[in-house]
Protein backbone atom coordinates (compact mmCIF):
# COMPACT_ATOMS: atom_id res chain seq x y z
CA UNK A 1 0.00 0.00 0.00
CA UNK A 2 1.32 3.43 -0.97
CA UNK A 3 0.77 6.32 1.43
CA UNK A 4 0.87 9.89 0.28
CA UNK A 5 2.86 12.43 2.25
CA UNK A 6 1.02 15.73 2.78
CA UNK A 7 2.63 18.79 1.15
CA UNK A 8 4.86 21.01 3.26
CA UNK A 9 2.75 23.40 5.30
CA UNK A 10 -0.45 21.39 4.85
CA UNK A 11 -2.68 20.90 7.87
CA UNK A 12 -1.23 18.12 9.99
CA UNK A 13 2.13 17.99 8.22
CA UNK A 14 5.30 17.85 10.29
CA UNK A 15 6.87 20.98 8.78
CA UNK A 16 4.90 24.22 9.05
CA UNK A 17 5.01 26.58 6.10
CA UNK A 18 6.82 29.84 6.92
CA UNK A 19 4.61 32.92 6.90
CA UNK A 20 4.45 34.82 3.62
CA UNK A 21 6.68 37.88 3.50
CA UNK A 22 4.98 41.18 3.05
CA UNK A 23 6.07 44.01 0.79
CA UNK A 24 7.13 45.92 3.93
CA UNK A 25 9.37 43.04 5.02
CA UNK A 26 10.89 42.75 1.53
CA UNK A 27 11.58 46.50 1.40
CA UNK A 28 13.10 46.48 4.89
CA UNK A 29 15.35 43.51 4.03
CA UNK A 30 16.48 45.17 0.80
CA UNK A 31 17.30 48.37 2.68
CA UNK A 32 19.28 46.45 5.30
CA UNK A 33 21.27 44.68 2.56
CA UNK A 34 22.07 47.97 0.82
CA UNK A 35 22.98 49.63 4.12
CA UNK A 36 25.32 46.81 5.19
CA UNK A 37 26.98 46.76 1.74
CA UNK A 38 27.66 50.50 2.02
CA UNK A 39 29.03 50.05 5.57
CA UNK A 40 31.40 47.34 4.33
CA UNK A 41 32.51 49.60 1.48
CA UNK A 42 33.08 52.60 3.76
CA UNK A 43 34.90 50.53 6.38
CA UNK A 44 37.02 48.88 3.68
CA UNK A 45 36.79 45.62 5.61
CA UNK A 46 36.49 43.61 2.41
CA UNK A 47 39.81 43.57 0.63
CA UNK A 48 40.21 42.91 -3.07
CA UNK A 49 40.85 39.22 -3.59
CA UNK A 50 44.19 38.32 -5.12
CA UNK A 51 43.93 38.23 -8.89
CA UNK A 52 41.54 41.18 -9.30
CA UNK A 53 44.53 43.15 -10.52
CA UNK A 54 43.36 46.58 -9.31
CA UNK A 55 41.75 49.35 -11.33
CA UNK A 56 38.12 50.02 -12.23
CA UNK A 57 37.21 46.35 -12.70
CA UNK A 58 38.53 45.39 -9.29
CA UNK A 59 36.58 48.24 -7.71
CA UNK A 60 33.40 47.08 -9.42
CA UNK A 61 33.85 43.46 -8.40
CA UNK A 62 34.70 44.38 -4.82
CA UNK A 63 31.36 46.25 -4.59
CA UNK A 64 29.62 43.08 -5.84
CA UNK A 65 31.50 41.11 -3.20
CA UNK A 66 30.38 43.58 -0.53
CA UNK A 67 26.79 43.15 -1.73
CA UNK A 68 27.08 39.35 -1.63
CA UNK A 69 28.46 39.49 1.92
CA UNK A 70 25.61 41.81 2.94
CA UNK A 71 23.02 39.44 1.42
CA UNK A 72 24.52 36.46 3.26
CA UNK A 73 24.54 38.42 6.51
CA UNK A 74 20.86 39.21 5.98
CA UNK A 75 20.04 35.54 5.32
CA UNK A 76 21.86 34.61 8.53
CA UNK A 77 19.68 36.95 10.59
CA UNK A 78 21.10 40.34 9.74
CA UNK A 79 21.74 43.13 12.17
CA UNK A 80 18.12 43.51 13.27
CA UNK A 81 17.76 46.63 11.17
CA UNK A 82 15.23 45.06 8.78
CA UNK A 83 12.94 44.05 11.64
CA UNK A 84 13.10 47.53 13.17
CA UNK A 85 12.31 49.17 9.84
CA UNK A 86 9.48 46.72 9.10
CA UNK A 87 7.95 47.33 12.54
CA UNK A 88 8.22 51.09 12.08
CA UNK A 89 6.63 50.94 8.62
CA UNK A 90 3.82 48.86 10.12
CA UNK A 91 3.18 51.41 12.87
CA UNK A 92 3.35 54.45 10.61
CA UNK A 93 1.36 52.81 7.81
CA UNK A 94 -1.48 51.62 10.04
Amino acid sequence: MITQTPPVGAAGSATPRPPARTADADAAAAFETAFVAEMLHAAKLVREPEGFGGGFGAEMFSSLLNRAYAEQLGKAGGLGLAETIRDRIGRDGA
